[in-house]
């Protein structure tokens, strides 16, 4: 559990951990818990906690080096890669104990909620991929993150498996892990509440570093040659990848719009880098950044997005008009007993 600038979400999360655990589920845990030089009192709710083992790092060193601090002194079989902002739902360590005692597999996937700041709750775009058969091609199409998957720790030793420096660290990681893999299970329940929005995180920070996803990507190709990749999983990679970025570039929250042009003209160089044989575009977005074509995106984003607003008031001034409507008469109900 990698720890920065957390102090109000962390004992949610280390609490999350443990609750509802049997003495005998208790003693097969061990939480790594890496003070990332944090600036506020995580440091010390750490020492205060009790039943952890804690590193201090003297200088912040960034999410992915800080899990790569934390996988050196793990000692358990398997390793789950716990944000700390983040929390647990109730049972959600008993079912991964159960499901990793039942198939042994090198990486168990699960599914998680999003929870954001306002309260609001969703499943994933692609949680529905959990309920079927864990095949590699399938489990590819997963959000690629890295506390959504719990790995077999001499799997990531035997294969040189570390997450890199800086933002976008889980590109060149989760997809490796699952390419690499022989044996892939899915838990088809939510083990994980994911926090959106809150302040200072970066899925919520403007920043020229969302560049840095370029570089994770980069690496992620680098792993892939020399290896037995199946080139349909290359074109999927691919696939996944620009749609990825594109999310990346159109998203307000993270996003400068002086940065747009600029990344859209890098995801263009990147499509025209790693596109791999056999690769045909097959939606408008995907030929857009094939011809590098900025200003029609740039047209096609508005009209999108003016089409999104123009939704939402309708549907808050429909919510209002229902809210004000008089009242009419119930009719009368029955219960047959």
């Amino acid at each position: 559990m990698p720890v920065y600038a957390v102090e109000d979400y962390l004992t949610t999360c280390l609490d999350s951990i443990t609750a509802g655990l049997t003495a005998e589920e208790r003693a097969q845990v061990e939480i790594v818990a890496v003070d990332d030089a944090s600036p506020d009192g995580c440091g010390a709710l750490l020492d205060a906690y009790g039943g952890l083992k804690i590193l201090h790092l003297t200088k912040n060193v960034g999410l992915g080096p800080a899990r790569n601090a934390g996988l050196a002194e793990a000692t358990g079989e398997y390793v789950w890669f716990v944000d700390s902002d983040d929390w647990l739902p109730a049972g959600s360590v008993s079912a991964v104990l159960a499901a990793l005692r039942a198939g042994r597999p090198d990486v168990l996937l699960i599914d998680h909620l999003r929870v954001h700041e306002d309260g609001r709750v969703r499943a994933d775009a692609s949680s529905h991929l959990l309920a079927g058969e864990a095949t590699r091609e399938r489990m590819l199409g997963v959000q690629h993150t890295a506390w959504n998957r719990i790995i077999n720790r001499d799997f990531l030793i035997r294969h040189g498996l570390r997450f890199r420096p800086g933002w976008y660290e889980d590109v060149s990681f989760s997809h490796p892990v699952l390419l690499a893999a022989d044996r892939i299970a899915a838990l088809d329940r939510v083990c994980y509440h994911y926090r959106i929005g809150r302040p200072g995180a970066i899925t919520a920070t403007r920043s020229h570093r969302h560049f840095e996803a370029f570089f994770q990507y980069d690496l992620l190709h680098a792993w892939m040659i020399g290896r037995d990749v199946d080139p349909a999983l290359k074109i999927q990679m691919f696939t996944l990848m620009i749609n990825h970025l594109l999310v990346v570039a159109g998203n307000e929250h993270r996003m400068h719009p002086n940065h747009r042009r600029q990344f859209f003209r890098q995801i263009s160089a990147l499509y025209r880098r790693h596109r791999p044989a056999g690769f045909q575009p097959q939606s408008l977005r995907m030929r857009l950044v094939q011809t590098n074509n900025y200003p029609l995106y740039a047209l096609l984003r508005a009209g999108y997005r003016a089409t999104v607003r123009r939704r939402r008031k309708a549907e808050r001034t429909s919510s209002v008009s229902r809210d004000v409507a008089p009242a009419t008469p119930r009719a009368p109900t029955a219960s047959i007993l």
